[in-house]
């Protein structure tokens, strides 16, 4: 068992990637090498310092991060999210994500908004113990579909006027899925606190199987001996408010997929950077490097990192990107 606590994200991934390096063991599932600790409880004490960026080593696709956050609070599996990483085509069984967050959070079976339901409880009764979101159905987990979800779901606790989140998962990719899983998750945190007017407190994620890949491990140790956990660079910003009230989140999250004005000055930062991504995507690469360049926020500086990235890469004839292993996709893990 770990346990790291940091007040940034880059901070807690780097302490994290050392904690598994030093304590992990070697773990094939599946036949899939990999290094593994059992049981991890990783907290984030600032959840708006929650991106993680530890260049040159580790740099997100910061479109991606924005757009699966908005495409599992919409409550949808549109595939629409292709555009943002295309190798999630893979992990579909008739173009759908059998394991899509969305639709079980907004819409559990069909019928049921757990956000909305979350929310209630919490203003109904701020010490209750109930306030649970799921996400795994062994009704549909156990199938054989190509796309599990990692994460079995999330708790809220509201204590002396702060909001807690607990996230559970049963399996994380540290080096891919981490990253993008702590950023829409501490989103959902920051909303569910202004819907229940707290203050934000601290976001926990605990783990069943924390663990790197092996094709990730050089790069890991590569960061290891390249940066200290007292470097200034792994401060993460403190990221736009994204608060808004509840009666406006769906046309806001309509807004931002449609590419329509969105007025919220955080929201907007998103929507921007969805936006150029989405023009990069298409051809247009420097229209859309100057829509990042011209948005202020540091989402956007991180998508300009992420273009950068890609011509070193290119330059190099390397064909690293932001894609999964075999086993593994960005946001999820197996």
């Amino acid at each position: 068992m770990i346990t790291v606590r940091a007040e940034s994200a880059s901070r807690l991934w780097r302490q994290t990637v050392d904690a598994v390096l030093a304590h992990g063991a070697p773990c094939d599932p599946r036949g899939l090498g990999t290094w593994e600790v059992i049981g991890a409880h990783l907290t984030l004490t600032q959840p708006r310092r929650r991106l993680v960026y530890v260049p040159p080593t580790r740099v997100i696709n910061a479109a991606f991060a924005a757009a699966e956050t908005v495409w599992i609070l919409a409550g949808v599996d549109d595939e629409w999210i292709y555009t943002y990483n295309r190798r999630l085509r893979e992990f579909a069984d008739g173009l759908v994500l059998r394991g899509a967050y969305g639709p079980r959070l907004r819409s559990w079976a069909g019928r049921v908004d757990q956000l909305d339901r979350v929310r209630h409880q919490l203003i109904a009764d701020p010490s209750s113990r109930r306030a649970v979101i799921q996400l795994w159905d062994p009704a549909r987990d156990h199938e054989g579909h190509r796309d599990v979800p990692c994460t079995l779901g999330y708790w809220f606790a509201l204590r002396n006027g702060h909001l807690d989140m607990h996230t559970m998962m049963r399996s994380q990719d540290l080096w891919l899925g981490f990253c993008y899983d702590l950023y829409t998750a501490t989103v959902l945190h920051e909303l569910m606190a202004g819907w229940v007017a707290a203050e934000l407190g601290a976001y926990h994620h605990h783990v069943g199987s924390l663990h790197l890949y092996d094709e990730h491990l050089p790069s890991a140790r590569h960061l290891i001996s390249t940066t200290t956990l007292d470097s200034a660079g792994l401060v993460s910003p403190v990221m736009p408010s994204l608060m808004l009230p509840w009666e406006d989140l769906d046309p806001l999250l309509r807004a931002v997929i449609e590419g329509q004005p969105c007025r919220h000055s955080g929201w907007a930062e998103t929507a921007e950077v969805m936006r150029s991504y989405r023009i990069y995507k298409s051809g247009a690469r420097a229209e859309g490097r100057e829509v990042a360049r011209r948005t202020p926020g540091p989402l956007a500086q991180a998508l300009i990192a992420w273009y950068n990235h890609l011509d070193r890469a290119a330059a190099l004839s390397d064909p690293t990107r932001e894609t999964p292993s075999p086993s593994s996709r960005p946001g999820r893990s197996s």
